[in-house]
């Protein structure tokens, strides 16, 4: 098929099948060729192909991956549209985006760190969703992994080339890093992947034994289960989360699992754990970037954080909360121009940012501070250098930043919000939510804000539907102001933080569906009952004194307090109980055994109680020791046996007298530490700057030299890949010289030998050594004076020259010249030397005979007539054969003239008997007289047979008119 017209482009059918594209940089060209050599032609698929390509060098992928599939390779043009079965490569100097099913080119900006990759899957990811397939295979940096966070999100289908088999594991390592990869393999075992995922084809086996004892649960019951099994095991409850969203993820990850019904893959998450943890990453969808919606952040900071920091006076404190903030990009945007607005402003008051999500794995991705190569791309050149220091393929936030914030898990809509921010954040989290946990989590929100506080809310999130005392600023960037006299809050989505959903089936039959379900939802609620009826208002706290769970109503002993918020047990605890319980608990964990205080008197609201602190400790699996912090308002019974009173006063000495020793330690150690730097401090100053100076000029041009590497990495695979073809080739020419064995020389335009045939070393006394040097100072048997200037004039005009020559040694070639074209500014020329020796002794026999007037004929050693001369055709034609059927070159003599078969003692019988004697060597001649009569006249003949000494002749026969003999 040949390319299309622009101009007719339009008229094509819309693209609507599946898009492999295929992300490459160095080391990549092998990796292509292992994976269009397994792939099949006809898949219905495209494949693009996205690499890093210098735009001084002209790429030669065509004809490279051309000789390993046999679908058509073409180069992108500008506006190209979309087929099947064709494999697109993006142009050098270009990036490449696709608007619905079309390609969209424009120029890559020079000595700037650009990722194609990243650009084009999240352009594909955008126009293609689901039917997308991202490859990454070999390369440096980790250039398509956002790209990939993209397909991730959008429902399409990641796969990467196992770093093992990689020659450069930079770009797979980094996509498999990000965890959403849902196939690793080799280069030639990806395209059976790719297939089977097209065709929806399971691989192989999915689980390890057989899941026919589900079937009859109900699509409702199952997706229960589901979300049961990951409450159970991640602790989120996603029946706050639309269920039309939890099915699309749950849907993708039937079809990368290739199952067909929610039961089964009810099933599978019974069975596989991990899948379980995959799961929970589909549904969380971690997607986002530095300075996300540019321009939000630039109405943020003019129309809020400057005048946040404009009203704050130096020393006092600004608080921010960014709630959902997934791999932390937001929050150190946000940190950064805080920062910047402190420089402006001249004022450097205390900021505290907290940054929360419900993933663990966000969270720690968040706190490590380090990013990819594409958020060099995110940010301007300014705030990289003052923000972030590269580390090869990576840039790490620098201390500055990082301190003012502090990563820690919540969860928006069961953990308790955080209280008197100047700002709040919550982007594209809502979205995800039902509108009953929107209205909650607003609230929440709400809560946190201080009076005339802002919050900043997604593109797509509104809060129309909940009456929560917040003004619009910017309603096209969702910014909104706190009331300074807000109404009062309904603190119903408060006082409930840890409830849980419990799903509940309208059918009667669906408890007998699912035992597993229903046994579990039974024992919950009983286990709840007796809890409420027997256990007191109970705090389950761990090592690092922190809550982890509560028993009953501990709201009257709960007592949140201003600043950081936290799990903490001292920050929940009224402060009166504070000192109690932690003598209590320390005592407790260091003696493990069950500990009371005296009865004491706490404020609960309006009335005082009296209560008593029993803290019960727990070993958990044998490792960490829980324990379990109750409140009791009774006195124990007659009948019961009192747990061990302790002395708090005492127990609080002790403890401060062992922190005091701790203490007194630390400050020695640190007062050493304290001379060391600062005996060193002015060495290292100076060092600093230097380092400093020099680190600036190293950064900035370390990002050109990472893209030109990438490049030249590229151009050199493609040129070793044309070395390997040119090495073949020339193996050919050498094997075809030696097999045809003529002599040849090779010479440039002036005239110097360049290469020679291994039959040439006869004729010119050549060695290796002499490649060269002029051909003219090498020895030859040639007489052949003219040789140079015929070499000149065959290059000047371009023209065969061909001669005849003899040699000192009587041989005789025929020599041919011809030019040939070296490069575009320069030519040579090749000489051949064809022995014609042979062939010109024949010649001259063929003369010499021939001249006789005898009927002559040379036979092989068979008796094969070989060489006849003028004479025997003339009497052959003369006699009746005129096509020289029977005496002819080709015919054998014996068997068509005289025959094995002639009768004994005939003529005929006589003369074959002679001949085959001579021939065999057994005679040394032969003669014998005959007549041969014609109607006209009387004649008689003499046959003479000779042997002849040569390789391929045998004997000479001649026939002699003796009539004359006879007459006289």
């Amino acid at each position: 098929m040949n390319d299309i017209d622009s101009n007719i482009e339009p008229a094509m059918k819309k693209f609507n099948g599946f898009v492999v594209g295929i992300g490459a940089s160095a080391g990549g060209l092998e990796a292509l060729e292992r994976f269009f050599t397994h792939c099949p032609s006809d898949s219905g698929a495209a494949f693009v192909v996205v690499q890093h390509l210098s735009p001084d060098h002209k790429s030669m992928m065509i004809d490279l991956l051309g000789r390993y599939t046999s679908m058509k390779v073409v180069m992108v043009k500008h506006d190209m549209q979309l087929e099947a079965d064709k494999v697109f490569l993006i142009p050098a100097g270009k990036l490449m985006r696709l608007e619905k099913d079309r390609f969209k080119l424009e120029p890559k900006a020079a000595h700037v760190l650009t990722l194609p990759i990243d650009i084009f899957f999240t352009s594909l990811s955008e126009s293609f969703g689901s039917r997308v397939i991202g490859v990454v295979l070999s390369g440096t940096g980790s250039d398509g992994s956002r790209g990939a966070i993209a397909i991730n999100a959008s429902g399409g289908f990641l796969m990467a080339q196992e770093t093992n088999s990689a020659k450069f594991d930079g770009m797979p390592a980094s996509i498999i890093g990000t965890g959403l990869v849902d196939a690793i393999m080799r280069a030639e075992d990806l395209p059976e992947r790719l297939m089977s995922h097209i065709s929806n084809m399971p691989p192989g086996p999915l689980l390890s034994g057989p899941v026919e004892e589900d079937v009859s649960i109900s699509d409702d019951d199952a997706y229960e289960g589901i979300l049961q099994i990951l409450l159970q095991t991640v602790g989120i409850d996603f029946h706050d989360y639309k269920i039309a969203t939890i099915l699309r993820r749950i849907e993708r990850r039937m079809q990368v699992r290739h199952l067909n019904k929610i039961d089964r893959y009810y099933s599978l998450l019974k069975e596989e754990r991990q899948e379980v943890f995959t799961l929970k990453r589909e549904l969380l969808i971690p997607v986002t970037n530095f300075f996300r919606d540019p321009e939000t952040f630039k109405v943020l900071e003019s129309r809020v954080i400057e005048r946040i920091v404009e009203n704050a006076s130096t020393g006092s404190s600004i608080r921010v909360w960014i709630s959902g903030v997934s791999t932390g990009e937001e929050a150190y945007s946000i940190a950064m121009l805080f920062l910047e607005a402190f420089e402006k402003f001249r004022r450097w008051p205390n900021l505290k940012i907290f940054a929360t999500d419900v993933s663990q794995e966000s969270i720690d991705t968040a706190a490590s501070g380090n990013y990819s190569e594409a958020t060099g791309t995110e940010i301007t050149s300014e705030r990289l250098e003052r923000f972030f220091t590269q580390t090869g393929h990576s840039y790490n936030v620098k201390p500055e930043l990082r301190q003012t914030i502090v990563f820690a898990k919540h969860n928006l809509l069961s953990d308790p919000p955080f209280t008197q921010m100047d700002l709040v954040t919550c982007r594209n989290t809502l979205i995800y939510f039902t509108q009953e946990a929107q209205n909650k989590a607003l609230q929440r929100l709400q809560f946190a804000i201080k009076p005339e506080g802002y919050m900043l809310l997604g593109s797509s999130e509104s809060i129309a539907s909940a009456d929560i005392g917040l003004l619009a600023i910017d309603t096209k960037h969702k910014l909104y102001q706190k009331s300074a006299n807000p109404p009062p809050m309904r603190f119903d989505s408060l006082s409930e933080p840890f409830k849980r959903y419990v799903a509940r089936s309208n059918k009667k039959d669906a408890v007998s569906s699912s035992s597993t379900i229903s046994n579990s939802s039974i024992i919950d609620t009983a286990v709840k009952g007796l809890v409420r009826e027997y256990v007191p208002p109970t705090m389950l706290v761990n090592s690092q004194n922190e809550v982890v769970h509560l028993f009953g109503d501990v709201t009257p002993f709960m007592q949140a307090k201003e600043g950081v918020a936290s799990l903490e047990l001292n920050r929940l605890l009224p402060e009166t109980v504070v000192p109690v319980a932690s003598a209590l608990i320390f005592k407790a964990a260091k003696e493990k055994e069950k500990i009371a205080s005296d009865a004491i008197r706490v404020s609960t609201g309006e009335k005082e109680k009296t209560i008593r602190i029993l803290v019960s400790p727990i070993v958990r699996d044998g490792l960490e020791t829980l324990l379990l912090l109750s409140f009791i308002e009774k006195q124990v019974g007659n009948g019961e046996v009192k747990p061990k009173s302790i002395d708090i006063d005492a127990e609080t000495v002790e403890r401060i007298e062992v922190l005091e020793s701790e203490l007194a330690a630390t400050r020695e150690s640190l007062q050493a530490t304290i001379e060391e730097l600062e005996t060193s401090n002015e060495e290292l100053q100076a060092t600093n700057e230097e380092l400093m100076a020099s680190n600036e000029e190293l950064q900035s041009s370390n990002e050109e030299l990472q893209s030109v590497n990438e490049e030249l990495n590229t151009v050199n695979a493609e040129y070793q890949e044309k070395v390997q073809i040119l090495n073949r080739v020339n193996a050919d020419l050498d094997s075809m010289t030696k097999a045809v064995g003529v002599p040849t020389v090779f010479v440039d335009q002036h005239l110097n030998l360049t290469r020679y045939s291994p039959d040439a070393v006869g004729i010119f006394k050549v060695r290796e050594t002499d490649l060269g040097r002029p051909l003219d100072e090498i020895n030859n048997i040639l007489i052949y004076s003219g040789l140079m200037e015929d070499f000149k004039r065959t290059m000047a005009t371009g023209r065969l020259i061909q001669k005849e020559v003899m040699t000192s040694n009587k041989t005789t070639y025929l020599v041919r010249l011809l030019p040939y074209h070296i490069s575009n500014d320069g030519q040579g020329a090749v000489a051949t030397f064809i022995d014609v020796t042979a062939y010109r002794d024949r010649e001259r026999l063929q003369s010499i005979i021939d001249a006789l007037p005898e009927h002559i004929a040379v036979l092989s050693h068979d008796g094969t007539i070989m060489l006849v001369n003028k004479a025997w055709v003339r009497f052959a034609k003369a006699n009746g054969d005129t096509n020289l059927e029977t005496t002819g070159l080709g015919v054998n003599y014996l068997e068509t003239c005289y025959g094995s078969n002639a009768p004994a003692g005939s003529d005929a019988r006589k003369v074959y008997g002679g001949v085959k004697q001579v021939l065999e060597g057994t005679k040394e001649t032969f003669s014998f007289e005959y007549p041969c009569h014609s109607p006209t006249e009387k004649r008689w003949f003499v046959m003479n047979v000779a042997p002849v000494s040569a390789e391929d002749y045998g004997c000479v026969v001649s026939h002699v008119n003796i009539t004359t003999w006879y007459e006289e």
